[in-house]
Order: C-alpha cells, then structure tokens, then sequence
C-alpha cells in the first residue's frame, strides 16, 4: 500500500484524510502524466484533419474507446460513446431512446435508491409521452426482493437502476433484472458510477442495453464519461446533440449522419480525458480488481467495526461489509450531518454530507440528510482508526459533553 499511495502526489499530505472517493477518487501520476503528453506533443482535433498531429489525436482517442470497450467487455468499439460524464450519459439515454421509443402507457421502473442523474430525465420522459414511473421499493439493507422486481412487466419499457447504489453501497444483480425486463420487452440502463471502479464488469454477461460511468470516480479525469449501448439500439436512436463530427452530409435542408459512435458526439471531443480515463483503465487493471475488493472489503468491516463502539452512531444499509463497495452511510444522533462533516473537517478529515443527490432515498429512509464516508484502495488502516478517534468526538464538540 505504501508504494502504491507514492503514485499519488495529492495523498503525500499524511495530514489529510480523503474520505469521499465515492464523489471523486485521486489521480496517479501515471494518469496525469499521459493527459500532459498528449497536451505536449499532439494536442489537435481528433478526425478534423490530415496532418501528422490530427492523425496521432484520432489514433489515441479512438485507442482510448477500445480501451474502454475491452474494460467493460463491450462487443466493439462502436459501442462505447464518450461523455462528459455519467449524469450526460444517462440523459443521452432518455432523450434520444426515451423520448423515441417510449410512448403512452408504458412504464419506466426506477428504483428508489437511484441518483437524482437516472431519475430526472426519466421524469421529463414519463412526463412529455405520457408514461407512468413504477418505483422499485428496496429493503432496509439497499436489496431488491423478488416481489419488488415483479413489478417489472408486460407495459415497462426501461428499467433504470444502479449497479451499485452511492448511498446504502449495496450491489445489484444487473444480470437477474436484464433478464426480467428483456422477458417483458424493455431495455435495462444501468448506472455503473459506484461500481466500475471498484469491480470487473462484462456488459454482454450481464446483458445490459445500456451502461455508464464517469472517469472522475476511477482514478480518471473530472469531463469524461462513458455511455455504452447495444449497437443494434444506438442505430435506432436519433442523435443527442447536433453540429460538427457527427454529420455525413448536410444540405440547407436536411442532413444525414455519421455511424456510431461518432453520431452521438458532437463538437470537439475530450480527446486529453478519453486519453487519461484510457491510462486510468491501465493502472486498475495493473492493481487488480481482486486486490482492490479485497482491501476495500477489508478497510470497510474495520470501518464498521471502530463505528459500532461509538454510541450514538448508526451506520445504515447491509450488516455486512462486503455488501457495502467501501461506502459506509451514517448519522451521529442529536448532530447535523453538516455539523459532523464540519468538525471532522477541522481534523482533515474529508466526507461527504447531505442528501447525495439520492432524495427519494433518503425520503424513504426517514431523513433529511447522511454523512457518508467512502473508501477506495489507496486508503489505509490508520485512516480508518484516525478517522474513528475524530469521530468519536463529535458529540462533545457540539456540547452533548463527553
């Protein structure tokens, strides 16, 4: 772990305590370093011209989209589409296949558990076709039961959930609720941003249509994110966007567009954080997923275990810590989640508080807002127990006395 935290320049300030990598994770240098060379040495618009520069940019971007395709087990390359993020991925999603094939009376399931990011634009889809959201109920713990995921039938049309829940950790058996909706005829989309960081992911083995996710939570840069669909889908969607890289021809009257990918990115593309996410992808697969698990696993029951000696802490989702992905939600009672990320703060100590973009959740969980401290594999044991000790001092720091 100690040659591993020296890739990180930001984690050499032992000071600090960086809790939140559920948000946001850390950077490598060797992440950095690649998005610097490419700035340095080809920095030109990818598929925009015929010059030595331009042709190395198109070369490294489209490298990048094979990276990702293989990392996600995508059958090509034209599957993956570049984003700015998983948040834009999933409004491609509902703007351009929602509002085409969803129409009056179907249903889109959404699970109560969902990030704001898959459940607005499915709002605005149900809202302007005259659909009907069906919501999927979870267990205290995050699950799914079976009479829950029955609700998914002959009128559904997506269903939208998380692979990995950014509130409760709780993963989702992607394969089991494809299977459910493609017996019904819908297509699933699955949100990824809480589970390609911390584990392997196949798409064509679990079936999905659509998945997504975000370079910034992987090690990757913030403004690149992932949308990969089925092709035979993304033929059928209109485009996202308009204007340069993704036409064919254009007339003053119509215009015809390009194959996927390229159909759904218009403008100049993010070719340095396709670069960077692809150097990201590098150093997970060079760490290992196994190792990673099995630290986050490791780091998340000691976690756990140090909160549970702490009166007045409840600590929400499964008992177990391998059902949590290294996210770990609580409340201190009589204390304000701000009030407690506030003085753990003071400490440098760094969590996430409030409602995690995850309303209807918290809604359901009867309260307005968490704190949520999130693990990644570059955290430590000593954290953990630096962590506790600052914990357990925030009811006296707010006057409940010791």
């Amino acid at each position: 772990m100690t040659d591993l935290r020296k890739d990180f320049p930001i984690l050499q300030d032992r000071d600090y305590i960086y809790f939140d990598n559920a948000a946001t994770s850390m950077r490598p240098v060797a992440v950095t370093d690649a998005m610097t060379r490419f700035n340095e040495t080809v920095n030109s618009n990818p598929m925009r011209g015929l010059y030595e520069w331009s042709i190395k940019a198109t070369d490294a971007y489209e490298s990048a989209r094979a990276k990702v395709a293989k990392f996600i087990g995508a059958k090509s390359a034209e599957e993956i589409i570049f984003t700015r993020n998983a948040t834009e991925s999933l409004n491609l999603i509902a703007y351009s296949y929602g509002r085409a094939f969803v129409e009056e009376g179907d249903e889109i399931v959404v699970s109560v558990s969902e990030h704001h990011s898959n459940i607005l634009p499915w709002q605005m889809v149900a809202r302007e076709k005259g659909a009907k959201l069906v919501w999927l109920e979870c267990a205290p713990d995050g699950s799914y039961s079976d009479e829950e995921l029955a609700k998914i039938g002959p009128r559904t049309k997506v269903v939208a959930i998380a692979q990995v829940s950014n509130v409760l950790g709780q993963p989702k058996d992607i394969k089991k609720i494809a299977a459910l909706a493609h017996e019904n005829g819908a297509v699933i989309v699955a949100d990824g941003a809480q589970a390609a960081p911390h584990m392997a992911v196949n798409v064509q083995e679990m079936d999905a249509d659509f998945y997504v996710f975000s370079g910034h939570k992987m090690l990757g840069p913030m403004g690149i994110g992932v949308c990969y669909g089925k092709k035979k889908l993304l033929e059928k969607m209109p485009p996202f966007l308009t204007g340069g890289e993704m036409i064919e021809y254009v007339t003053r009257e119509s215009a015809t567009y390009a194959e996927v990918p390229h159909k759904f990115e218009a403008g100049t593309v993010n070719a340095s954080g396709a670069v960077g996410l692809a150097a990201a992808i590098d150093y997970l697969e060079n760490v290992g997923f196994d190792f990673i698990t099995k630290q986050e696993e490791k780091l998340t029951a000691l976690l756990m275990d140090e909160m549970s000696r702490i009166p007045y802490v409840t600590v929400y989702g499964d008992k177990d810590p391998s059902k949590h992905c290294g996210i770990v939600t609580f409340n201190i009672e009589g204390c304000h989640p701000h009030d407690v990320s506030s003085i753990l703060d003071a400490d440098k100590v760094c969590i996430r508080a409030g409602h995690h973009c995850a309303q209807p959740l918290m809604q359901y969980m009867k309260v307005n807002a968490t704190c949520r401290a999130s693990l990644y594999f570059y955290n430590t044991e000593d954290e953990v127990f630096r962590f506790a000790k600052s914990l357990a001092k925030v009811r006296e720091e707010l006057g409940y006395g010791s």
